[in-house]
């Protein structure tokens, strides 16, 4: 059941989708799966996601679509300096949020300034490894991870207690850098195409300096430091080949979303004590697939996957509970030293109850999402 390099690397080349829409503001899934790649490799890819995200809201007016379309970058550079010591860069945006609500009657949305509630956050992650391979077998990882945040929120509507309360509020959160690790360990039997990785991840503390406003800025400029800690994580990674030129896969993430809280200053003080974003639990996925080799050139994927959410009810920045998974994916090969791979995933969000300051504001049901990235690996 040996299989040669093509048939190795489908496992992380043919879907480059992993936690697409997930659980808090997990996206990239933080795979480090280039780094335990054999030889030297690199690899650049791209995700595209289109959710669309409606409901209703508590006194009954529909919704549309409020949730953006966006897109994320990966990069890695794997190099095996000595028999025994590997050395690897990783870029990620492993979190993130994207959601604009339509000016429409809402309670989401202030008609008279012709503003809907909005929310963007973009994280950037370099990661650097080294590794250590005492055998063939073993591959024992450890290193820093470097982090950026930054986000922008408004609040608009009857939600939020119009502009007199929190209806009319703006929060920019500058960008912040700080630093976490990461470390692991992945066991091989290249035989068979087995292999076993368990990764874990820091969280990390960042203190973003913060410019508050309420009531469409007529109280402005309050100035003052958030802290935002990102979640630590667990991955376990798992692959097997299971027949002449066939891998069976899977991959398992958990989260600690339920410490997971922001709560700048003044809103913090004028809701009396609520959060501008949490979240009640933590997230559990599952993905799970087969790839196959078809001839020298081109590979195949077909995968499932489950994502637990992060709760529910959830915030109003982002109404979705999780979700169900079905992901195609392809790879061609012109030359033994690289390869180009596509990947589709169609997913069933979760329903959920949107709240903010502890009740529930709105119902969010029956609602899907396509993504779909590209990627393009080398050895060298």
């Amino acid at each position: 059941m040996k299989l040669n390099t093509l048939s190795m690397a489908i496992f992380i080349s043919t879907l480059p989708l992993t936690s697409v829409i997930a659980g808090g503001l997990d996206r990239s899934g933080q795979s480090i799966s280039a780094f335990l790649q054999p030889g030297n490799y690199a690899e650049a890819g791209f995700t595209v996601i289109d959710p669309t995200v409606e409901g209703k809201d508590i006194v009954g007016n529909q919704v549309s679509d409020m949730g953006d379309d966006y897109y994320f970058p990966t990069a890695a550079v794997k190099i095996q300096a000595t028999d025994q010591i590997s050395l690897g860069l990783l870029y990620d945006q492993p979190y993130g949020a994207d959601a604009t609500y339509a000016v429409e009657n809402s309670v989401f949305a202030d008609k008279t300034v012709n503003q809907g509630t909005r929310v963007e956050v973009k994280t950037n992650n370099v990661t650097a490894l080294i590794g250590y391979q005492p055998n063939k077998n073993w591959n024992f990882y450890a290193g820093p991870v470097y982090q950026t945040v930054e986000g922008k929120v408004s609040l608009r509507g009857a939600a939020y207690g119009g502009p007199a309360v929190l209806g009319g509020y703006d929060i920019n959160f500058k960008e912040a850098e700080a630093y976490g690790w990461l470390a692991g360990a992945a066991y091989s039997i290249p035989e068979i195409a087995l292999k076993a990785a368990v990764t874990y991840r820091s969280e990390i503390k960042h203190e973003l300096n913060t410019t508050e406003s309420f009531a469409f800025g007529k109280l402005s400029g309050l100035q003052s430091e958030t802290e935002v800690v990102t979640p630590q994580s667990v991955n376990l990674d798992l692959q097997s080949g299971i027949a002449k030129n066939t891998l069976a896969f899977a991959n398992i993430r958990w989260v600690q979303w339920d410490q997971f809280a922001v709560a700048p200053k003044n809103l913090h003080a004028k809701s009396g004590g609520k959060n501008l974003i949490d979240y009640s639990d933590d997230q559990w996925s599952i993905t799970t697939g087969i790839s196959r080799k078809i001839n020298d050139k081109w590979a195949g994927t077909a995968s499932v996957g489950y994502d637990s959410g992060a709760g529910n009810p959830v915030t109003t920045l982002g109404p979705v509970e999780g979700n169900w998974n079905v992901g195609l994916g392809a790879q061609y090969s012109p030359a033994e030293s690289y390869f180009i791979a596509a990947g589709v995933k169609y997913l069933w969000l979760g329903d959920a109850k949107a709240q903010t300051g502890g009740n529930v504001v709105g119902d969010f049901e029956d609602n899907t999402a396509l993504a779909y990235g590209l990627k393009i690996g080398y050895r060298f």
